[in-house]
């Protein structure tokens, strides 16, 4: 099971970038997917979930900017970030959970892609 995310960069105040999620070797049932951000010295915070039945959360700092999808076919999910802000620069992961809850703490979540890195330029 392999999660890859992708699409950070450097992108101006106010921009918009899309970061995808693809999901590989999952054969199971169904799986959540959540983004997350991990600031320097500080633990992994979530920003937006998915569940198997597309139900979607997202921490309140995000909330009307960052929308989260995802697309069965390509088995890639996605967080269209908008209106981007100097303290959304950091590096973004996204996660995996077997079944169709949704956990806000990192630590409940089993499968992990590399981050990517999201810079916010002012």
């Amino acid at each position: 099971f392999q999660l890859q995310a992708f699409g950070g960069g450097l992108v101006q105040l106010g921009g918009s970038l899309r970061l995808s999620c693809a999901v590989s070797g999952f054969t199971r049932g169904g799986y959540a997917i959540g983004w997350f951000r991990q600031y320097p010295g500080k633990e992994r915070e979530g920003v937006s979930y998915i569940s198997s039945g597309g139900a979607t959360e997202y921490v309140d700092s995000v909330k009307g900017r960052f929308t989260i999808s995802s697309d069965s076919a390509k088995n890639t999910v996605y967080l269209q970030m908008r209106g981007l802000q100097p303290e959304d620069t950091v590096t973004y992961y996204c996660a995996a959970k077997d079944g169709d809850r949704i956990y806000r703490d990192y630590w409940m979540w089993d499968y992990w892609g590399q981050g990517t890195l999201v810079t916010v330029s002012s």
